[in-house]
């Protein structure tokens, strides 16, 4: 018999990064385990981003509440419609969504799961004490949630460790399942070239690639700073930043590479997709992400799909995985561990460093292959409902 599974998220917008990439992987490997899979987001119907997936969408149209997503269609939605799938998926917590799912599986007899998404780290509340004290009035909903969930997912070991430090009670179902994506399809050359097609100045520069969403959790100052203190040592090598502004953060970046007089060696690329994307990651010496919290870092594994090695913090809850596996370089996240991951990276002989980025793909097969995280995700929910 088919299993029949829903996703559930606030919105499927490449630009909130590594969630929504997720349910895209997901739902192309649930193809190929003979799962059916629907999604339901509070995106605009015709967002062109939903184009193209292998399976019906329904979207409710953006919430006026802002980030809480309050969307009275979705929550009508889901409770005449949660009876028709196995389980549900929830991505993301602190949003109307979640309360919708619960409401709707409860009374359908449906086991549900929530995938953290990094939701309960205490960075947060150290980073933003105002958002911790709206979390704190809002935990009991939040945690109810939670706690009558068949499986609260999280990605890493640290992942679901932090995340009963911040707010109590906090008694649920823990389940660390493998996480990632899939390996990018296409021909590498022609990746690169698509790259360098568009931005040509690189091609005859060596670079650093930062690719993600600009925002002050991912320790994008920390970068530049760091890339400042080391550029006059090595002249032929640039820093690529590439993703979405969503904060108005470049403008404030660019003032700083100006006083500190790197400007012309500081790439910023937009949002980079498709062929592009892997185009960059491909011709990058290395990739570097001294984030503040990171949850998992689809990016991460994005780089070493490429084949490239990782310069990381200690904040990406995988980093023990990278460290062990030797495909790339661990700091914590201070101006002077940015600068240290990036002295590190050129104190490594050419040899050590082809030989980190030969070990990249294959770490990247056996331990960040989303095919593993669909599976396990069948198997849990396959267990919950004999």
């Amino acid at each position: 018999m088919t299993m029949r599974l829903l996703h559930v998220i606030t919105s499927l917008a490449p630009a909130n990064g590594g969630p929504p990439e997720a349910v895209r992987q997901l739902v192309r490997n649930w193809q190929l385990l003979g799962v059916d899979a629907e999604i339901v987001c509070t995106d605009h119907p015709d967002a062109p981003f939903l184009r193209g997936l292998p399976c019906p969408v329904h979207a409710f149209g953006p919430s006026h509440l802002g980030l809480f997503s309050l969307t009275p269609r979705l929550w009508f939605w889901l409770r005449s419609n949660a009876h028709r799938f196995d389980a549900l998926i929830m991505h993301g917590i602190w949003t109307f969504p979640n309360l919708a799912v619960r409401a709707a599986a409860r009374p359908a007899g449906k086991p549900y799961g929530v995938f953290i998404h990094g939701g309960l780290d205490p960075w947060f509340n150290r980073a933003y004490p105002l958002k911790r004290l709206k979390k704190s009035l809002y935990w009991p909903l939040q945690y109810s949630v939670l706690r009558d969930a068949f499986a609260v997912f999280f990605t890493a070991e640290l992942e679901r460790d932090f995340a009963v430090t911040s707010f109590q009670p906090c008694q649920w179902n823990s389940v660390v399942v493998p996480y990632g994506t899939n390996d990018p399809e296409g021909d590498p050359n022609a990746q690169i070239e698509a790259f360098y097609q568009q931005f040509p100045a690189l091609r005859q520069r060596s670079f650093f690639l930062f690719l993600g969403r600009l925002h002050d959790i991912k320790g994008c100052d920390l970068l530049v700073q760091a890339f400042a203190r080391i550029a006059p040592s090595v002249p032929t090598v640039d820093l690529v930043i590439a993703g979405p502004d969503q904060q108005g953060l470049q403008a404030k970046l660019t003032d700083m590479t100006h006083h500190l007089r790197i400007a012309a060696r500081v790439h910023w690329t937009g949002s980079l997709v498709g062929d592009v994307k892997w185009g960059a990651l491909r011709s990058a010496q290395a990739f570097v992400l001294p984030s503040h919290q990171e949850s998992f870092g689809i990016a991460v594994v994005e780089s070493l799909a490429a084949g490239r090695p990782v310069l990381i913090s200690d904040q990406v809850k995988i980093w023990k995985s990278i460290k062990n596996a030797g495909v790339g370089l661990v700091e914590p996240d201070t101006l002077d561990g940015t600068e240290q991951l990036l002295r590190r990276w050129f104190a490594l002989t050419e040899e050590e460093r082809a030989a980190m980025a030969l070990r990249a793909h294959p770490v990247f097969q056996q331990q960040f292959s989303i095919g593993a995280t669909a599976l396990a995700l069948q198997k849990t929910f396959t267990a919950a409902t004999r």
